[in-house]
């Protein structure tokens, strides 16, 4: 009775960290912490945008003349107020035919790649849940008669 009345005072606190990391995890991801200045917004915004003639490098690194010329835009828009940073990045993506976001976005069909790995991840962690309980029930395994004779025989063949 009483490893019954303590397992029932487990799930609560393991419910209440569960609860806990989900709020911190949502607040973290909330948080607006962006640039305060017109030039960090300019670097925010070049480092979200691949370079389109260069390979593996934002706008931000590259000093290819397409990088500048996207850096040039970037700051007259900046200079501009009027679009977001979003709206920024959305519109130069859409004057060029490749993709140049180097942020997947956080909707349709791009979220896939933000959630994919959080739920293999719980996935797998309730699988090992399940299989260690499964474990511990289980107890350990014990050989029966039939194994020992099946090893008896095996070592005197070996001999």
């Amino acid at each position: 009775m009483s490893s019954r009345l303590s397992k029932l005072k487990r799930w609560p606190s393991w419910f209440l960290m569960l609860v806990c990391a989900g709020v911190l995890m949502f607040l973290g991801t909330q948080r607006d912490s962006g640039p305060s200045t017109a030039q960090e917004r300019i670097e925010a915004i070049s480092q979200r945008l691949a370079c389109p003639t260069c390979d593996g490098e934002s706008v931000y690194e590259s000093r290819s003349p397409g990088s500048q010329a996207i850096r040039q835009e970037i700051t007259r828009q900046v200079a501009d107020g009027v679009l977001t940073d979003g709206q920024i990045v959305r519109m130069i993506d859409d004057s060029y035919a490749a993709d140049l976001k180097l942020i997947p976005s956080a909707t349709g069909f791009d979220a896939l790649i933000w959630v994919l790995p959080v739920a293999a991840f719980v996935a797998a962690v309730g699988g090992l849940i399940i299989v260690f309980r499964r474990w511990r029930r289980e107890g350990s395994l014990v050989a029966t008669q039939e194994d020992q004779i099946l090893v008896t025989q095996a070592r005197q063949d070996k001999d």
